[in-house]
């Protein structure tokens, strides 16, 4: 069985084929919808969309669903491995950039806007809602050879509408950055000190729960990739080739943890902002033009 990250046409398949499975296990056990229902503890309204493929079952749910129907070990293990597959979907830049790299901003946006509690940990680059239009763009322009093609400016102006969901009622955004995620030079300095200004800023928000991570905090671990956690319900992994979704409970709550143990060693508060204005001010004062001599 695949176990590597698949693309949609292929997640696509493998939905289809557990939704099949868990539909032809209830009839051969000769149950109904609403008996196997009140086996799981389910509504028979969702065993219908599971099993008609309307929904996608979490891992939880189609153990429940195995436990129920009494299926044998090797062939619940088989479903519960297909489940695994199903709830990891993974988009290549390729094909976002096919059909407008613009419309998975708005996706963003969209997830942003739909939950309560976002935890965003970020190693290497400020995430879309933490920076100024200018770093943005330059954040955003393809560098690399083999790189695909995209819409900067229309995906700048989707981008910076990221902000109006930080202002709702009610959410809450905690960020984790590196220090590399902070200073990395992905623009010229007078854009740069407006970008590190603008976290501070940032940072004083109600809504916004801004920490640093510096470099010279002893952390015993690697922090290997941007995620997202929106809520208890989603995780977004970054890749340079694409992005990884799970919605696995168990890798959710992994990442919440992974989160959690960083955010304990980052500056937070008046630390972090005090931290943001310092390395701004030196940045400041190396792009100020030498004094005649």
């Amino acid at each position: 069985m695949t176990t590597g990250p698949l693309e949609p046409e292929q997640q696509a398949e493998q939905r289809a084929t557990l939704a099949e499975s868990l539909r032809e296990l209830r009839r051969a056990a000769g149950l109904s919808g609403e008996r196997l229902a009140a086996r799981c503890a389910m509504s028979q309204a969702k065993i219908s969309r599971i099993e008609t493929g309307k929904v996608l079952p979490s891992v939880v749910d189609v153990d429940q669903i195995v436990r129920a129907l009494d299926v044998p070990p090797a062939d619940a293990e088989r479903l519960l491995s297909l489940a695994r597959v199903a709830n990891v979907g993974y988009t290549s830049w390729r094909s976002a950039a096919r059909v407008g790299s613009w419309h998975r901003q708005r996706e963003i946006k969209a997830l942003q806007a739909a939950s309560g509690v976002v935890r965003q940990f970020l190693p290497a680059i400020p995430s879309g809602n933490l920076q100024t239009r200018e770093y943005a763009r330059y954040a955003l322009a393809s560098v690399v050879k083999g790189a695909p093609d995209r819409d900067v400016e229309k995906m700048l102006e989707v981008r910076m509408g990221w902000k109006e969901t930080m202002a709702g009622p009610g959410r809450v955004f905690h960020c984790v950055l590196t220090e590399q995620a902070v200073t990395w030079r992905r623009a010229p300095l007078e854009v740069m000190v407006d970008q590190i200004e603008h976290l501070a800023d940032t940072a004083a928000l109600d809504s916004v729960d801004l920490a640093i991570l510096p470099r010279t905090t002893e952390v015993f671990a690697a922090p290997l990739n941007t995620f997202v956690v929106y809520d208890e319900r989603l995780v977004t992994v970054e890749l340079f080739s694409g992005g990884v979704a799970l919605r696995d409970p168990r890798d959710i709550a992994y990442h919440i943890e992974l989160f959690e143990f960083f955010r304990a060693r980052a500056l937070q508060e008046e630390e972090a902002i005090g931290f943001l204005r310092a390395v701004a001010e030196d940045l400041r004062r190396r792009n100020l033009p030498a004094a005649d001599g």
